[in-house]
C-alpha cells in the first residue's frame, strides 16, 4: 500500500512524498515589472522548510498583456530569471522538487494591462464587450511565448512547468465549446481544441529536453468528464508526464453527484483521471482537503497518484508535517472569502493565531 511519504518519480524528478503544493497567485507580492520579490522567496522556502515534496509556483504570466493585474509576477523577460532562481534555491536547499505554473488570461485579461484575446470573439469580464479572435499568426505567436517563458524556467533551475489548462484561463479558453467557436484546425474537435496546448508541450519538449518535467493543470470537466479525459489524452500523446486536475468552464457531467465519499466532487475528477491513466502518468487531485485523514485517504486506498494542497498549506505550512507525522497544525478557517485570495490583504486568521503561537 502507498503511504503519503512514499516518494514518486515523475519523469526524471525524485520528488520525497505525495504532497504538492498548488499554484495559488500572491497577488500583492509583485510589482509592475513582474519579477519576484523576496516575499515570494520566504513564502515557497517556508512550504518547502515544513515537508511539501512539489511545490508548483504560482500561475506566472507568459507576457505582459496576459496578467491578471500590474501586480502579477511574469517570466516573458529575461531580466525576470534570476528572481526565480532564489525561489527554486529556496525549495531545493529544502528538499522540495520546484515547478512553475505558466498563464495566459486570453479573454479575461485585465484591460489596465492588455487586450482581450482568445479563441474567439465571445463576451469578456464585461458582457457588452467582445474578445478579439486570435489569427493562426498570433496562435503561434502565443505558443512561442509560453516556449520561452519554460526556457527561462529551465535557465532558472526550475524542475520542470505547468501549463494552466484550467479554471478558465487561455489554454481551457481553447478547450471549451462555449468560449472555442472556431472551424479550423484549433477548432470542433477534441483533438482540436487540444491542439493549442498539445503543440506547446511538444514544443517545450524538443526544446528543454526529455528530462524536463512537464505537467498540465486540467480541466476534469468540459463539458463532461469523459471529453475532460479525452483531451488530456491528447497532453499525454503530446509529452505531458504528470496531470493535476481541477475545474473548468463548465460543469454538466450528471455522473457527478454527491454520494458521501470522504472527498469532495472536485477530488473525485481527479481520482476519475486516475483510473484512466494509471499506469501512463500519474494524476493529482486538489480541493477541500483540509484534513490530513482525507490526504492519507486519497493516497493509502490508491485514489491518486499525489494530493494537491491550497488554503490548507496556505493557513499553516505544517499541514504537510500533520499529514506525514501527525505533528499539530492550525487548520484553515475555510473563510467564504480566502484572505490569500485575489487583492485580498493576507491577513489569513489561521495564520494569524498560529504566529501568536494561540
Amino acid at each position: 500500500m502507498t503511504k503519503v511519504n512514499d516518494p514518486i518519480i515523475i519523469n526524471k524528478t525524485k520528488i520525497k512524498n505525495r504532497l504538492t503544493m498548488a499554484p495559488t497567485v500572491k497577488f500583492d507580492y509583485a510589482g509592475e515589472d513582474g519579477k519576484v520579490t523576496l516575499k515570494h522567496i520566504e513564502h515557497y522556502r517556508e512550504r518547502a522548510e515544513h515537508g511539501c515534496g512539489l511545490i508548483c509556483v504560482e500561475a506566472t504570466a507568459v507576457t505582459p498583456g496576459g496578467r491578471f493585474g500590474k501586480i502579477h509576477m511574469g517570466l516573458w523577460d529575461d531580466d525576470q530569471i534570476d528572481g526565480h532562481k532564489e525561489i527554486v534555491k529556496a525549495c531545493h536547499d529544502n528538499g522540495a522538487a520546484v515547478i512553475i505554473q505558466l498563464n495566459h488570461t486570453g479573454i479575461t485579461s485585465n484591460p489596465e494591462c492588455g487586450e482581450a484575446i482568445g479563441p474567439s470573439a465571445v463576451p469578456t469580464r464585461d458582457e457588452n464587450v467582445l474578445s478579439r479572435e486570435m489569427s493562426i499568426t498570433e496562435i503561434h505567436e502565443m505558443q512561442e511565448n509560453y516556449v520561452l517563458s519554460a526556457i527561462r524556467a529551465k535557465k532558472a533551475g526550475y524542475d520542470g512547468i505547468q501549463l494552466h489548462g484550467c479554471h478558465g484561463y487561455l489554454i481551457n479558453q481553447f478547450i471549451s465549446k462555449k468560449t472555442n467557436l472556431r472551424s479550423d484546425q484549433y477548432g470542433g474537435s477534441s483533438e482540436n481544441r487540444a491542439r493549442f496546448a498539445a503543440e506547446i508541450i511538444k514544443m517545450i519538449r524538443e526544446r528543454c529536453g526529455e528530462d524536463f518535467l512537464i505537467s498540465v493543470r486540467t480541466v476534469g470537466v468540459e463539458p463532461d468528464v469523459a471529453t475532460a479525459i479525452s483531451i488530456a489524452d491528447e497532453y499525454v500523446k503530446a509529452g505531458c508526464d504528470y496531470l493535476q486536475v481541477s475545474t473548468g468552464i463548465e460543469w454538466e457531467d450528471p455522473t457527478l453527484k454527491e454520494e458521501g465519499k470522504p472527498y469532495n466532487l472536485i477530488c473525485e475528477m481527479g481520482v476519475r483521471f486516475h483510473e484512466h491513466f494509471k499506469g501512463i502518468v500519474p494524476v493529482s487531485c486538489v480541493n477541500g482537503i483540509f484534513d490530513p485523514e482525507v490526504a492519507r485517504y486519497l493516497i493509502e486506498n490508491d485514489l491518486v497518484d499525489t494530493v494537491d494542497l491550497g488554503r490548507a498549506v496556505l493557513a499553516d505550512p505544517a499541514f504537510c508535517e500533520a499529514i506525514l507525522y501527525d505533528a499539530p497544525y492550525v487548520k484553515c478557517f475555510q473563510c467564504p472569502k480566502c484572505q490569500y485570495g485575489p487583492f485580498m490583504p493576507h491577513k489569513c486568521p489561521a495564520a494569524i493565531k498560529k504566529n501568536k503561537g494561540e
